[in-house]
């Protein structure tokens, strides 16, 4: 069981930055796929970010390729997703969320996610 905490989302303008973090509590020995995923009104649920916990690689939408960063602190059980460059399209809730993996990994399909954040929300003023 792992428990998957969000911060770090708030209010920001347009061209911005922010940072969210999702620190893990459980069984954090074990390697995961860890994920960022968002979702704004009336907009289906979309895969940004993933990253494997066992070798550190990193798998980007195309939509946020060379704008947003996800990392791991490993020391501090928590994943980060840094963005910049935010437009109003980024608004959204953004979740946090990780199944355990051996090496496969990727934000989709995000079904494969079985632990989930409760969201932190991600606001956009043009």
């Amino acid at each position: 069981q792992v428990e998957l905490v969000e911060s770090g989302g708030g209010s920001v303008q347009a061209g911005g930055s922010l940072t969210l973090s999702c620190a893990a509590s459980g069984n954090t020995g074990r390697t995961y796929c860890m994920g960022w995923f968002r979702q704004a009104p009336a907009k289906p649920r979309e895969g940004v970010a993933a990253l494997y916990t066992g070798r550190n690689t990193t798998y980007y939408a195309d939509s946020v390729k060379g704008r947003f960063t996800i990392s791991q602190d490993n020391a501090k059980n928590t994943l980060y997703l840094q963005m910049n460059s935010l437009t109003p399209e980024d608004a959204a809730m953004y979740y946090c969320a990780a199944f355990e993996s051996n090496g496969y990994c990727h934000f989709y399909p995000a079904i494969d996610f079985r632990y989930w954040g409760q969201g932190s929300q991600v606001t956009i003023s043009s």
